[in-house]
């Protein structure tokens, strides 16, 4: 009777709304920034079910083991104690209390019929089974997922489904043996339990909200010389998405995408050697590990892009053709951004993109898309340009002067009358943002080549669908309107 006076207690709970405005920029934790799962992360915290695994942390990638998994539970369900010494393996441990409460629910029986194995991972599965007896959820028939049809809890897995809890690991799995994240429970248990997610403004948004690569172009009217720069990329070349999941060619250490790290405080600064365009690079030392990721891999011979974004101080830092020399890296060229600010680099500057351009904003990413929604142009490549260049783009890649070639910083769009309706959600999302804020014409290379962050999350069969596109459903469009000042990517209010 307790556990069922409890659950109608908590099913009613929500967060109150005031809750988001007393939050600092970045909420509670400073690990979870950016994360699809942070506003359930903070409506958890709200609900005292976590204060996070350190100061300001949350530890959003660990696993959950069957301990604070029985913590979790017992916080949220306010169960009373129950009954000492059930368990042989549970002495000692900080929640020897609580998987006494959660085993007197009925909510558990242990590992085995003598232990509990508090500090193993708990799995997707296995979450699927704590849920439903938690929430007395009705065991559901149907076959929800491809990937459970052996596991034992099947029958859970659907219930947790029908119930609305998971929409599974990706399109028509479950995961069932993957170790559940401390972010995934957080959305877990914020789903079961009737939470409201607790909105949070980021510590540091990806320059300003009126930066013209955050502005919509939709309404914006065609370039007079649309039908040529199509023509120069090619109107019958496929749309390629040039990010994904693993890596490619098979077997090598090239990951699929432009990749970044996240630096904070704690990182130390490296110094930087330029080895070509010294004289217009923003001067080291940079706080970039120097095990940090290369576009391309270790081994690459490519543009060898590294990024490294401090949501701390708000500020990016991108290198060219790099590699680690020494105790320092070498570079080709380099950027710093504060994006906090609209400001462009030097006129006639490169950074380490050829267009002047910082790379970062332009990168589909896969928390945005599994969030729904992407707020900024996207990043392509084309395989001739013009020797010139448009705003926001401080910097030309060309010798040719042809005027149907387009110059860098060009933007282009998807033509609204483009129907989207055939694709995965996950495409819908891309070709709208395609749609709505374009994509900006930022280095040579092949044709309508679009960036984004390699992401183990992504489905590569899902992002093929992006090839059904072709050069012909893009339109060049005119910022020009929208320009308030050369020197700054400030814009004005779409028409």
């Amino acid at each position: 009777m307790r556990v069922v006076i409890a659950l109608f207690l908590l099913l009613s709970l929500s967060v109150p709304a005031a809750l988001a405005a007393e939050l600092p920029p970045g909420g509670s934790f400073t690990d979870d920034d950016g994360s699809i799962h942070e506003p359930d992360i903070e409506a958890i915290a709200a609900a005292g079910v976590t204060n996070g695994c350190g100061p300001e942390l949350f530890c959003p990638h660990d696993g959950v083991t069957r301990g604070q998994m029985a913590a979790f539970l017992v916080r949220l369900l306010d169960l009373p104690a129950g009954e000492p010494g059930r368990f042989g393996d549970t002495a000692g441990s900080i929640f020897e209390a609580d998987i006494e409460a959660l085993a007197q629910a009925g909510i558990t029986t242990g590992c085995t019929a003598s232990l509990f194995c508090p500090d193993v991972g708990v799995t997707r599965g296995e979450m699927a089974v704590f849920l439903s007896r938690a929430f007395r959820l009705a065991l559901a028939g149907g076959d929800a997922f491809a990937d459970d049809d052996e596991s034992p809890y099947e029958p859970q897995i659907d219930a947790v489904a029908a119930a609305g809890i998971t929409l599974g690991c990706e399109s028509g799995l479950f995961c069932p043996e993957a170790v559940v994240t401390r972010e995934q429970m957080a959305s877990f248990l914020t789903r079961a339990a009737g939470l409201d997610p607790v909105p949070v403004d980021p510590r540091c948004r990806i320059l300003p909200p009126d930066n013209i690569w955050n502005t919509r172009v939709d309404v914006l009217d065609v370039h007079p010389r649309s039908a040529d720069y199509v023509a120069s990329i090619g109107p019958d070349r496929t749309v390629h998405p040039d990010f994904g999941s693993g890596v490619w060619p098979p077997g090598s250490n090239s990951p699929i995408g432009i990749p970044f790290i996240e630096v904070g405080p704690s990182t130390d600064a490296v110094a930087i050697d330029y080895v070509a365009y010294g004289d217009e690079s923003d001067p080291g030392p940079f706080p970039i590990p120097l095990d940090a990721p290369i576009e391309g891999g270790p081994d690459g011979t490519g543009d060898r892009h590294v990024i490294a974004l401090d949501r701390d101080a708000c500020v990016l830092y991108e290198l060219f053709d790099a590699r680690p020399v020494g105790g320092a890296w070498q570079a080709a060229s380099g950027a710093r951004y504060d994006l906090a600010s609209n400001a462009l680099r030097p006129d006639g500057w490169t950074s380490a993109d050829a267009a002047g351009l910082p790379i970062f904003p332009g990168l589909i990413r896969y928390d945005e898309v599994a969030a729904g929604s992407i707020d900024h142009a996207i990043r392509f490549t084309a395989p001739r340009t013009q020797r010139a260049y448009v705003w926001p783009a401080r910097h030309f890649a060309s010798s040719d002067s042809d005027p149907a070639l387009p110059p860098m910083g060009q933007r282009f769009r998807l033509r609204a009358d483009f129907d989207t309706s055939g694709f995965h959600s996950d495409v819908q999302v891309i070709l709208n943002a395609m749609k709505r804020y374009g994509l900006i014409l930022a280095d040579n290379g092949s044709s309508w080549f679009v960036s984004g962050a390699p992401d183990p999350r992504w489905d590569n069969d899902v992002l093929r669908q992006l090839r059904q596109l072709t050069g012909s459903d893009f339109e060049a469009v005119d910022v020009s309107p929208l320009q308030v000042s050369p020197d700054s990517g400030e814009a004005r209010t779409t028409p």
